[in-house]
């Protein structure tokens, strides 16, 4: 599959789309590879590797857009599929009470490549394997551990992007990930602990970074002292969030509002709507000082740091939260008109060639502070240090939560001694931002990322980065989690 035939391709299509009156079209042709190895228990339980190709049509014909797609990459298909994209745009057109107006975007040549030093597909698969194989030998020398597992992921997303006004982007594009993970047994009760590399946009290099034999023997351990760990006794406690843990609490709670589709009631999927309505935009007080939140999609390495969004408009870095103040949203070419703003923040994401793109949370993350970690626990009497993912549920409109973790550590008069199990937190969105009176400093800044944020109907998974240090919130209710991992 060649250069040449995309933009052969493309140029068919959207000659089509133009020749129908239409005043703007774009097409997206997308060649797609995944590996991902699991081991389980000491041994290889899967290798899938799958392979994807196809292209979608977009079209804006009368203020109403309609969208079509097919995994035949034939010419002889194009015009059967721009043609289609037209007549569902025109039927669109004949029932819209409100016409789409796209907010102006410069027009764009480039090529964005993901710099990679080892191509995970140059690996050879016994090299992989033998990775997982040893690092799940590694997690077992530890007594009590009944359970192990290991796994190396990538994805490689060849595209082409071309519109009607010109811009014409070519894509190339890795993400990789790896985990470990044991899980222990005592007295009848289990517990998992687990270690994940962030899912960057770098090559195989991550996971050799990432060293997995090193953290098994660690992963292990933890593990057992988790399972025997006694149960946090509920009540109010204030709480020390490291990085990985952080991703999930932003995301769920400062990202999805952020969505100005879900904001304007255009998006409800998927426990979607949100609290951050327009007229709070610029006044609202999502947190204290200590927090602000930035979008920015342009950090290297970061998952929706791909030059451009499905729109073709450029990747930017904005405020989300600027000192407590909520600021920004993150939009498309169709949304960011609605509240008076004249280009696109560049969040409009499909999942693949055979997806509509829709508005996406960006990489939003917490900007780092002026402490340590050690003075931020050192102030606490009485809290709960939580490190990972875990269980949550959030409401329709992203204000109501409860979270769990990886592991948890009780902090006393300033020192973190044992750990804890099953613990939960809750809280309202705004209030337990409020609540947040401290963050350490950038050297404490890690960096974690999602490809599985749902959302939309038919459901799509979507790719974006959060970054936090740790940061401390003040007197959470902490309850008891029924028997939670």
């Amino acid at each position: 599959m060649g250069t040449p035939f995309w933009e052969e391709f493309a140029d068919l299509a959207l000659a089509r789309v133009r020749a129908a009156g239409a005043e703007y079209g774009d097409i997206r042709i997308q060649h797609s590879i995944t590996e991902h190895i699991r081991g389980e228990d000491r041994r290889i339980a899967s290798n899938r590797n799958l392979e994807d190709s196809g292209f979608g049509v977009r079209v804006l014909y009368h203020g109403a857009w309609g969208f079509a797609a097919s995994s035949i990459l034939s010419l002889e298909e194009v015009p059967r599929i721009a043609d289609l994209a037209v007549e569902i745009a025109k039927g669109s057109a004949s029932i819209a009470t409100e016409k789409v107006r796209l907010a102006e975007e410069p027009v764009h040549h480039d090529r964005i490549v993901t710099p990679v030093r080892i191509d995970p597909s140059a690996v050879p698969l016994e090299r992989k394997t033998g990775l997982l194989l040893e690092a799940m030998e590694a997690l077992h020398e530890r007594p009590g551990i009944v359970r192990s597992s290991a796994e190396v992921w990538w994805r490689r997303d060849r595209k082409r992007f071309e519109s009607t006004e010109g811009s014409v982007l070519d894509f190339d594009l890795l993400a990789v990930n790896g985990a470990i993970g044991a899980t222990a047994l005592s007295d009848g009760r289990f517990a998992t602990r687990c270690f994940n590399t962030p899912h960057l946009r770098k090559g195989y290099e991550l996971i050799e970074e990432a060293d997995l034999l090193r953290e098994a023997p660690r992963v292990a351990d933890e593990a057992m002292e988790k399972v025997k760990a006694p149960a946090v006794d509920a009540g109010l406690y204030d709480l020390v969030l490291d990085p990985e843990h952080l991703s999930l609490t932003m995301h769920e709670s400062c990202g999805h509002p952020s969505e100005l589709d879900r904001a304007l009631g255009y998006e409800a999927n998927y426990a979607g709507t949100s609290f951050l309505t327009p007229d709070k935009h610029g006044t609202f007080q999502f947190g204290s000082p200590h927090v602000t939140l930035v979008a920015d999609n342009t950090e290297p390495e970061t998952l929706a740091a791909t030059g451009y969004d499905d729109d073709g408009v450029a990747c930017q870095r904005w405020d989300i939260v600027r000192d407590g103040i909520f600021v920004g949203y993150c939009t498309n070419r169709e949304v960011a008109p609605k509240i008076g703003e004249k280009r696109s923040r560049g969040s409009n994401r499909a999942d693949g060639w055979g997806s509509v793109p829709i508005v996406r949370i960006a990489n939003i993350g917490l900007e780092p502070g002026t402490q340590t970690l050690d003075q931020l626990i050192a102030d606490v009497k009485r809290g709960i240090y939580i490190e990972g993912h875990g269980s949550y549920s959030i409401d329709q409109r992203r204000c109501n939560f409860q979270f769990g973790g990886d592991a948890f550590w009780l902090i006393e008069n300033g020192r973190r001694t044992h750990m804890l199990r099953d613990v939960i937190y809750h809280g309202i969105t705004p209030e337990f931002w409020n609540s947040c009176d401290g963050v350490a400093d950038r050297s404490f800044r890690r960096r974690y990322g999602f490809i599985t944020c749902g959302k939309g109907q038919p459901g799509q998974s979507g790719w974006m980065t959060h970054a936090a240090s740790p940061a401390r919130f003040q007197r959470v209710q902490v309850i008891r989690g029924e028997g939670g991992s």
